[in-house]
């Protein structure tokens, strides 16, 4: 009891709080599918498996983080949550097959699309002010445009449920993953289904561009992230095996270094060729990481697991990583550093697991990968 009375009595005497490094775990109700993070204020939402959508300020004072609103309208779970690039509306996507538009300052329900799909739906994408794609359990892929209220695109060309969607720079073409192990290339422009490429091992879980849109990276339920080049969407160029668990999610925080959440907890911190795991970024204590989401506003990144939490983690260190000279750092002291400063047990036995990555097969892979991809 003297700690919580001698915080009391600090307060009290107006002690400011402290300046931490990252802003302080939040705590659902439930756990939390999805995250995202404001575009231009410090402000976080997330949805939950119950459905609830809670929106946050967050801050890295001590205490700083502070419930704005939460809403209840979808019935089943809430999969994907998304801002617009405006940041005035927040859209959410469920597993009652609804899309909800929110407002942001309020959390006031603006506009409900009943029944948009005939599945669940799993994924969402803002392409930009006024389109946004969604996709279902059922592989259907459907493209919205605010202005006619309405659908333009509805096609189904996966036979599984559409995990993740990117989009290329120039907002043309629209790429899918799904269940069914394949990566979908699908024209906005010309709304038509392009071409599936070659169907991979396990279901493909997650996709973004690195390299300047040069590159495609895949997360796989098998642990294997998949390169593919862009304009070659037909067979992969490259693979790099993490002997993770899986790649459930994963975010780019550079041209060239990727952050992955696994069933096993962890979130790793990946460079894209050459292929290298290059540490650990932080953890969920052994609780499946659903979600990763990198700030606009700072060096942090956030994440969402099966422990209730919200979890934000500093990233500064990954903008000035070298990966050769962390190579022969590594060889040295024999095991990996953790990227931050709550990342756990930076000595030997965390990390035992994260050497063989590096040390295993993979340096074979990677070289592969220098022969093969000049840049």
């Amino acid at each position: 009891m003297a700690a919580p009375m001698q915080s009391h009595l600090d307060e009290e005497a107006g002690h400011e709080p402290r300046l931490q490094d990252t802003p302080e775990d939040i705590s659902l109700d439930a756990a939390a599918n999805t995250i995202a993070f404001h575009p231009s204020r410090d402000i976080i939402a997330a949805g939950d498996v119950d459905g609830d959508v809670y929106v946050y300020s967050f801050s890295c004072l001590e205490g700083g983080n502070k419930e704005l609103w939460s809403s209840g309208h979808h019935l089943k779970s809430c999969r994907e949550v998304s801002f617009s690039q405006d940041g005035q509306k927040l859209f959410t996507v469920s597993k009652d097959k609804c899309i909800h538009i929110l407002n942001v300052e309020e959390g006031r329900l603006v506009t409900r699309f009943p029944k948009a799909h005939s599945a669940a739906l799993n994924s969402l994408l803002l392409i930009d002010e006024h389109l946004f794609a969604t996709g279902d359990d059922r592989g259907e892929l459907k493209v919205w445009d605010l202005r006619k209220g309405t659908s333009i695109l509805e096609v189904k060309q996966h036979e599984e449920y559409i995990s993740d969607m990117a989009i290329d720079g120039n907002k043309k073409l629209l790429l899918t993953t799904s269940g069914d192990g394949t990566l979908g290339i699908f024209n906005i422009r010309r709304r038509r289904f392009e071409l599936l490429s070659e169907p991979q091992n396990g279901d493909l879980t997650a996709v973004s561009l690195v390299k300047r849109g040069r590159k495609v990276v895949c997360g796989s339920s098998e642990g294997t992230l998949y390169l593919f080049n862009w304009g070659g969407f037909g067979a992969t160029s490259d693979r790099f095996a993490l002997k993770a668990e899986s790649v459930d999610c994963l975010v780019p925080v550079t041209d060239s270094v990727v952050c992955t959440g696994s069933t096993d907890g962890v979130i790793r911190a990946v460079n894209i060729l050459p292929n290298r795991v290059i540490g650990s970024v932080g953890q969920h204590m052994g609780e499946p990481v659903e979600q990763l989401a990198k700030c606009p506003t700072g060096p942090l990144l956030a994440s969402c697991g099966h422990d209730q939490k919200v979890k934000f983690w500093d990233i500064s260190s990954l903008s000035s990583v070298v990966v050769e000279d962390y190579r022969k750092k590594k060889k040295k002291s024999g095991h990996l550093k953790s990227l931050s400063g709550k990342a756990l047990g930076s000595g030997e036995d965390f990390f035992a697991g994260l050497r063989e990555e590096v040390a295993g097969p993979e340096e074979k892979e990677e070289e592969h990968s220098d022969d093969t991809d000049s840049d």
